[in-house]
């Protein structure tokens, strides 16, 4: 699946890391906890969270996270949104809280 079904599907605003948007997913990971997402999420899944910190590209890319969904329509620093054009990783918005868009994308990815 790639991040463009998933900006689609759950109806997603893409804040920056356009060029992410052909990359594939293979799962997902919700944690607002840093040490969390390194120590445990995987390479290719999508990220869940509130965060809205530069430290979150840091992580995703790290990891090889390919792109972030920052739920309840918090907004993301403007240093966050320059760094994931330079490191090619999506960021997305939603309005949507936590639990909800995490059981939608778990039902999309579970389709595929």
């Amino acid at each position: 699946m790639k991040i463009t079904d998933i900006v689609e599907a759950l109806d997603l605003k893409v804040i920056s890391g356009q060029g992410a948007l052909i990359k594939d997913v293979t799962g997902g990971y919700v944690s607002d906890l840093l040490s969390d997402v390194i120590g445990n999420a995987r390479e290719g899944s999508v990220w869940i969270t509130l965060q809205t910190h530069l430290n979150i590209i840091a992580v995703a890319s790290l990891k090889d996270i390919p792109a972030i969904i920052i739920v309840k329509g918090a907004v993301p620093e403007e240093n966050t949104i320059k760094k994931s054009n330079e490191e090619n990783i999506a960021l997305l918005s939603t309005e949507k809280d936590t639990f909800t868009v995490t059981g939608q994308l778990y039902d999309l990815i579970k389709k595929e």
